[in-house]
């Protein structure tokens, strides 16, 4: 009995507007969701809504007053200006009485009155005074009656908002005009927007200090987490700065050296177009030994030309493929290149035209700074 007057009296609550408390929310089925709908949508939902009502005050039962009926809530504009604010029209205060109204109403009973001479009675542990001096709860019949007079008062605004004159958007040029005003003073005079750098780095030092605080609580309960730590840090160092100067070491042995004028007889003081050019005429005449042999030196001479190494001519070739570092893509042409000049040059065999096509695919990589392109001869 105590549950069906709260429920009723939180529907009339809702009824009057007047807000309801989390204590004394009614057991309503709720639709957790919610449409946008136009101003002529939601008049027709109300005239619906307005429908359900009767029907239920005229029958009372589960079918007519399924809280189902009530559909979703809408999202109604306030005008009919395009992009008009929405505003949320909520039904769950018709939805509870919906569900309330499936059960007959309750019997007032007026019968019983207190004698006059009857002392007071004192009030039942439990109860307050104000539940003791409350008037009479509204039936279910009186508040379905309020909500078809709501609902028709619903219609009649939503009339109303139809046709009303859309409202101008507010102008918030001087609100703007105030702002660039304060941000173009001296204090924001090199304030810049994070740029995504700035915002990774960010993101890293949280992680890090994640870290380090989860390290630092772990210290505290495993004594030799922190030596652990600070060694291997050192550790990390260390080998970083080694790795480093074997880099070093590895660049400074085939650095770049400036030199204005090649020495006297180094491959580098004759331009490698020359020995292209000699290469050329040397395969036009069928002289594939010395076709090689030009085109070895051009790849030399070009790649010397670059400052791969210091100019002198006294190296042999195989010195000069020594001084090309490991990791160098160049590296693989022209050690096929070599091997190429030393069999046919040093070792004495029969170069032929195949021969020298494949020397020239290398020359020509090694010269055109593409290495890949040459990848293939062999």
């Amino acid at each position: 009995m105590r549950l069906r007057s709260q429920l009723a009296y939180v529907a009339l609550a809702a009824l009057l507007g007047a807000p309801c408390t989390r204590g004394d929310a009614p057991a309503a089925q709720p639709t957790g969701n919610s449409r946008d709908a136009t101003l002529a949508e939601y008049r027709q939902h109300l005239v619906e809504l307005s429908a359900v009502v009767a029907a239920c005050a005229h029958a009372r039962n589960t079918i007519s007053c399924d809280p189902a009926l009530a559909a979703q809530d809408d999202r109604v504009p306030l005008t009919n200006a395009p992009n008009a604010e929405r505003r949320l029209v909520r039904f769950n205060w018709l939805r509870a009485l919906l569900l309330k109204a499936q059960s007959p109403d309750e019997v007032k009973d007026t019968a019983k009155t207190k004698p006059a001479a009857t002392p007071p009675v004192k009030p039942v542990i439990g109860t307050s005074e104000e539940e003791s001096t409350r008037p009479p709860q509204p039936t279910t019949s009186e508040l379905l009656q309020a909500a078809e007079t709501r609902l028709t008062q619903q219609i009649a605004q939503a009339d109303e908002a139809a046709v009303a004159s859309p409202v101008a958007p507010p102008d918030h040029a001087p609100e703007r005009n105030t702002m660039r005003q304060v941000l173009s003073g001296r204090d924001f005079r090199n304030l810049e927007s994070p740029t995504v750098q700035d915002t990774a780095m960010e993101k890293l030092g949280e992680w890090l200090n994640r870290i380090w605080s989860h390290l630092a609580k772990l210290q505290v309960r495993v004594a030799w987490v922190g030596s652990v730590l600070v060694w291997g840090f050192i550790l990390a160092v260390c080998l970083g700065l080694a790795w480093g100067l074997l880099q070093l070491e590895r660049r400074w042995r085939i650095r770049l050296v400036p030199e204005s004028v090649p020495a006297a007889g180094a491959a580098s003081a004759r331009d490698w177009q020359l020995w292209l050019d000699d290469a050329r005429r040397a395969a036009a005449a069928g002289q594939w030994r010395d076709a090689i042999h030009f085109l070895y030196w051009a790849a030399i001479s070009r790649l010397e030309s670059r400052r791969l190494w210091p100019a002198d001519r006294a190296r042999t070739p195989r010195e000069y493929l020594a001084l090309v570092s490991a990791e160098d893509p160049r590296r693989t042409g022209l050690a096929q290149l070599t091997g190429s000049f030393e069999r046919t040059w040093y070792g004495g065999r029969t170069a032929g035209e195949s021969e020298y096509l494949q020397a020239e695919k290398l020359a020509d990589g090694l010269i055109s700074g593409n290495p890949a392109s040459s990848g293939g001869a062999r």
